[in-house]
């Protein structure tokens, strides 16, 4: 089931209108209560060393019944009224973007530093990293908050539209279900090593073609806003596959190199330190207006993969008619 050529302009429109409503019921939701409801289940009949077996389990669960839940209601609705199913598959897809949500926070990080209030500033980032935020000074800060934005290009914008592309709104839930997995279960450390890999092996390969996507788009983007264009190339060529995650560092690294700034360093997670590889080179200081310059890079790239999308739907329609 692929959606009609005006649902993802109509989702994503909707997304740029009104971003994620507090009064609407959001699917991220009850994905993560049924992830930890099944990961529950999981530890309580399977012995520690069946998780890595029954962590295949978590999205086949999630992720499938994502995509069955949401193909069963659409196909419902399309026995009522086709357009009553085709706008229920543009709100539902619409909830899998956060386009605005991420200009939101990233801007509210930024508000709080054009301010002058450092500690406000922590704490919004806080809110959106998993990093420690504490004790971080103002160019620490600004880095948390553009690396944020640049690699949840892909995750938050990039890759539901894709896969809304290739499956409608069943396909497009199904990765938010995969990603939201990953934000729940994918670490490796003692607790999810076993149980959470399949999870995070799906949303590596979920994300691998869009985060590609991303870089030339941003690549792009960089041109069209008269930003460095060739160094955002350069920097993904040269460091993108040094990230430690095989995605997120296309994004980062094309950002770092269209603003002529250095993504990565050193971070801490609950008092521990940790490396990562340096995204870009470092032609001068970070600066709190950096962040609205990745929010208008992610903008753009979000109405470019849009437009191409749409595009390509209306193609692909005005072939079939010809079949």
């Amino acid at each position: 089931m692929t959606a009609a050529w005006w649902v993802l302009p109509v989702a994503y429109a909707l997304d740029r209108l009104l971003s994620d409503p507090r009064w609407l019921p959001h699917p991220v939701v009850g994905m993560g209560k049924a992830i930890s409801r099944v990961e529950a289940a999981i530890r309580r009949l399977f012995k520690p060393r069946a998780y890595r077996a029954a962590g295949m389990m978590l999205p086949l669960i999630v992720a499938g019944g994502s995509f069955a839940l949401t193909w069963a209601a659409l196909r419902l609705l399309a026995q009522v009224s086709p357009w009553l199913a085709a706008i229920a598959e543009a709100a539902l897809i619409w909830t899998t973007i956060a386009a605005k949500g991420l200009h939101i926070a990233g801007m509210e990080v930024c508000g709080h530093l054009r301010r002058g209030d450092l500690p406000a500033a922590r704490r919004s980032l806080g809110m959106i990293v998993g990093r420690d935020t504490e004790r971080l000074e103002a160019p620490e800060v600004v880095r948390g908050a553009v690396e944020t934005v640049a690699e949840n290009i892909v995750d938050a914008v990039v890759s539901p539209l894709f896969f809304a592309l290739l499956g409608g709104a069943p396909l497009a839930m199904a990765y938010r279900a995969v990603n939201t997995l990953d934000s729940m279960v994918g670490y490796k450390n003692d607790k999810y090593l076993h149980l959470g890999w399949a999870s995070a092996r799906l949303d590596d390969i979920a994300n691998y073609i869009p985060a590609r996507l991303t870089a030339l788009l941003l690549a792009a983007a960089a041109w069209c806003l008269r930003l460095d264009a060739r160094g955002a190339w350069r920097a993904v060529r040269r460091d993108a596959s040094s990230h430690p995650s095989p995605n997120s560092g296309y994004p980062e690294a094309a950002v770092a190199g269209a603003l002529g700034i250095r993504l990565g360093g050193e971070n801490w997670y609950h008092g521990v330190k940790s490396f990562r590889s340096y995204m870009g080179e470092k032609t001068r200081e970070l600066d709190s207006e950096d962040i609205p310059k990745t929010a208008r890079l992610m903008f753009l790239v979000s109405d470019a993969f849009v437009l191409l999308a749409t595009g390509l739907s209306i193609w692909i329609a005005g072939g079939l008619l010809w079949i």
